[in-house]
């Protein structure tokens, strides 16, 4: 497992840094895949994203730095329970914060609360996460999301682009 360094660690909330070494862990170093809509990433920060950086040459302290201004504080995975707030920042890092948290939402919806899936985690949906039981929760948040990602591979198949889906079904049953 990658660790940052103590002075790295100390400035993040202990829940995130748990969260980013599972990202940083799923999503490697660098990479430039034909396939990649993203274009170049590091750790999973794309260049298309990020056009003004140079990608190639990130460090992992900014990619954690990033991870944390862009995507952890913007929502609200400090307010779930940790399993859940890892599960689901792993997978906004992936599919996007919309799409997790949608996914999220209908794995709430399967677990009885009827929350409504905007793909926004406001108070309503943490409400419900809080009170749902935890293993079913992840175990349905596993299965929207291995239903999402089925999806996305089969419409770019058609595109003769689908070579993703594998490692996106291990991160969702992860």
């Amino acid at each position: 497992m990658l660790t940052p360094p103590a002075s790295a660690s100390s400035n993040y909330p202990a829940l995130f840094l748990q969260a980013v070494e599972r990202v940083l862990s799923n999503e490697g170093g660098y990479s430039s895949l034909p396939g990649d809509r993203g274009g170049a990433t590091n750790f999973g920060i794309s260049q298309r994203d990020y056009p003004m950086l140079d990608v190639r040459n990130l460090t992992r302290e900014e990619v954690v730095a990033i991870y944390f201004r862009d995507f952890w504080q913007p929502d609200r995975y400090r307010d779930l329970p940790a399993p859940l707030a890892v599960k689901l920042f792993d997978l906004a890092v992936n599919m996007g914060p919309e799409h997790a948290i949608r996914c999220l939402q209908r794995a709430l919806r399967s677990c009885g609360d009827a929350v409504l899936e905007d793909g926004v985690l406001g108070d309503l949906s943490v409400a419900a996460v809080k009170r749902a039981e935890c293993f079913a929760l992840l175990t349905a948040l596993r299965s929207e999301a291995a239903g999402y990602y089925r999806a996305t591979a089969a419409a770019r198949a058609a595109h003769g682009q689908s070579e993703f889906l594998e490692g996106w079904l291990n991160r969702a049953y992860q």
